[in-house]
């Protein structure tokens, strides 16, 4: 029998129909997707601050400049460490890291953290769902570690807490929550510098960010008096986010005198205060002392809401762990606001993941952990504190003429050195030391073994 097959022709004719004749593809859905920055960099543009930025003359409280040719923050990075990859010298000095090194510069896991690992893997624990606001044993650990257990929010149990992804998820948690739920404006003023997140994270929660005064480029410090008047001239009942410790990224705080005319302030124009907590025992390694803002807002009997991460005081970066919490005004209250936390999350991700926050629950509920763990974030924020002293005291035996106590004044992993966008080129292209051209380091970069040739390579380009 002849095969229907072997009489078709060889040259048919859906052998010449070119692919786009068999099947006609939609135009694409995504064809008009503008390229941008890597996802982790939809932030603030590093820019060379004008006066009005940092508030020589701000009463309108603008933005910085947004040019386009002007790279964001995440790309300068990306950018300083390719450079920093590719130098072949071998005394090259990274101070663009955003996370803790040893004096070796090696990232650093924290014994406690081993420790409270192991005991979670032993334990043999199942690998279920958590609760939508996390694991119990965490979040409970987590308010009194901000709050204090001798709190009146905590002995009342008036604050509504949930476990978040880390201090980001915090932050956006609490602007979803804000943009529902808050009765005045969706506005929030966030510091001129401020994280570079915080501006994506609250737009992106619906509300609208506005500044407020807070470096001084003139004295390299805090301009208290700016960021006074601009607080008082927002309108009353606004939002107003305060970084609690080691200001990222000046590294500078407020006394606790400021804070205590800072609260008053808030109080007298109805302002709702949002405190970030990322460093909490890493600024001045007492957990109670960078917790001072937050403690004494709520003895003085603000309503407030929290995030917290900890990534950098427990070094748990790739963990996530994270809590987002509201000091509500009765027991009644923060259950009517502990289920719209729950309805806002379910959506957002379920729930939160487990093994990260078991490990800080080890920590913070075990005794002898908490102890050890307390002892080893004191010594990495004097580790950073010492290297701050240390740059100061080389660039003063090179016989700098500069006035370099703002090193030491500002406080946790991020220091603002002064420099001109100018010098950080030339530290980078003469000097083999790679920071962000704002004249931000991070000291975390700087090691005993490197903070000669640092201070030395400071010393070249500001004389």
């Amino acid at each position: 029998m002849i095969s229907a097959i072997s009489k078709v022709p060889r040259h048919n004719a859906w052998r010449s129909l070119t692919p786009s004749a068999l099947a006609t593809r939609a135009a694409s859905t995504w064809a008009n997707v503008p390229q941008g920055p890597p996802v982790c960099s939809l932030i603030f543009p590093l820019y060379e601050p004008s006066d009005n930025d940092l508030g020589c003359e701000s009463s309108n409280m603008r933005e910085p400049n947004r040019q386009a040719n002007h790279p964001t923050f995440s790309q300068a990075i990306l950018g300083i460490t390719e450079a920093y990859k590719k130098d072949s010298l071998p005394e090259k000095i990274n101070l663009g890291v955003g996370a803790y090194r040893d004096d070796k510069g090696k990232p650093y896991v924290l014994p406690s953290v081993r420790s409270a690992e192991k005991k979670v893997v032993d334990s043999n624990l199942d690998k279920e769902y958590a609760g939508i606001t996390g694991v119990p044993s965490f979040t409970k650990a987590a308010a009194v570690l901000a709050y204090s257990s001798g709190s009146t929010a905590i002995k009342e149990d008036r604050v509504a807490i949930t476990q978040s992804i880390s201090g980001t998820g915090a932050l956006r948690i609490g602007g979803e929550f804000l943009a529902r739920h808050f009765p005045g404006d969706k506005k929030i003023f966030i510091p001129t510098p401020s994280w570079a997140n915080h501006n994506a994270v609250f737009k992106d929660s619906g509300l609208q960010v506005e500044k407020y005064r807070y470096y001084n480029k003139d004295t390299i410090g805090l301009d208290f008096d700016g960021m006074v008047a601009d607080i008082k001239a927002a309108p009353e009942g606004s939002v107003i986010l305060l970084h609690a410790c080691a200001h990222n990224p000046t590294g500078i705080d407020p006394t606790e005198a400021q804070w205590k005319q800072i609260s008053d302030v808030v109080k007298e124009k109805k302002h709702y205060p949002f405190f970030d907590m990322a460093y909490q025992g890493f600024a001045s390694g007492d957990t109670d002392r960078d917790a001072f803002p937050v403690r004494h807002f709520v003895r003085e009997g603000h309503s407030l809401c929290l995030a917290q991460s900890f990534a950098k005081n427990m070094g748990l970066y790739g963990e996530r762990v994270g809590a987002f919490s509201i000091v509500c005004d009765s027991a009644e209250e923060k259950k009517r606001v502990d289920s719209q936390v729950k309805i806002l999350v379910r959506p957002l991700y379920s729930n939160p993941p487990v093994h990260g926050a078991r490990i800080a629950s080890e920590i913070l509920n075990d005794p002898n952990l908490n102890k050890q763990w307390l002892g080893e974030v004191k010594g990495m924020a004097e580790r950073i504190i010492s290297m701050r002293a240390l740059l100061k005291e080389n660039l003063e035996k090179l016989g700098s003429k500069h006035d370099w106590s703002h090193i030491t004044s500002q406080i946790g992993m991020f220091a603002y050195t002064g420099l001109t966008p100018t010098q950080m080129d030339q530290l980078a292209q003469e000097n083999s030391v790679y920071a962000t051209k704002d004249g931000r380091i991070s000291v975390a970069g700087i090691t005993s073994g490197n903070v000669k040739r640092l201070a030395e390579s400071i010393h070249k380009v500001t004389s």
